[in-house]
């Protein structure tokens, strides 16, 4: 696949349209900037992989098709996004948060470094999720799937909602993990290297 590299410099080359937007609250009070103008990307698709670095807001939500939507007036400065075989790499290192809203059809592995932000926009069903966290990223997921890997490096932290059949969790004591309102029915649970399986209905982590 033909690798395309999308500079927010030369962005207009690609726009297929700028609006004023309103976006509607999260669940947990967050919002992707009410009456922004967003940036609408067209030649992004088939997207199964995201990988976010810097200080970056991230949004994702299912769908039936791919979109990527930036609302922010500041991307010029130090924006990316690189779209290759199907993995989608957005970093931004500007002192203002860059926001990002993601809509795909089919992804399964989310990687976030720095202190970069990701946000379920409802919830996220795919038959397997993989989350990969490192530095102080954070993350924020609704998920209702059949299997989930979650892996926390450094001082990342999670807050966890949903259901899954199957999820594999490591982290370490350095890393914060809120999984109140998260249930599996098989869990495997690796902290700081010592795995331990459980093998029960909906056993909460």
């Amino acid at each position: 696949m033909k690798t395309r590299i999308l500079s927010f410099v030369t962005i207009a080359a690609i726009v297929l349209g700028a609006s004023s937007t309103t976006f509607a609250s999260t669940k947990d009070g967050a919002s992707v900037k009410n009456n922004e103008v967003s940036t609408v990307l067209t030649n992004v698709s088939k997207i199964n992989k995201i990988e976010v670095r810097g200080n970056v807001e991230l949004y994702i939500s299912d769908g039936s098709s791919d979109q990527v939507k930036v609302y922010n007036r500041y991307y010029a400065e130090s924006a990316l996004v690189q779209s290759q075989k199907g993995v989608l790499r957005i970093s931004s290192y500007s002192d203002q948060k860059l926001v990002v809203w993601v809509t795909a059809e089919q992804l399964s592995a989310i990687t976030a470094y720095d202190n970069a932000e990701v946000r379920s926009f409802g919830k996220l069903a795919p038959i397997e999720m993989n989350v990969t966290l490192h530095d102080n990223a954070y993350a924020r997921l609704d998920l209702n799937g059949y299997s989930a890997n979650i892996t926390l490096n450094n001082r990342a932290k999670a807050d966890l909602i949903g259901d899954v059949t199957e999820c594999n969790l490591k982290y370490s004591r350095s890393t914060t993990v809120n999984s109140t309102n998260f249930a599996a029915a098989h869990l495997t649970k690796t902290v700081d290297g010592a795995t331990k399986n459980t093998d029960e209905e909906l056993v909460g982590l």
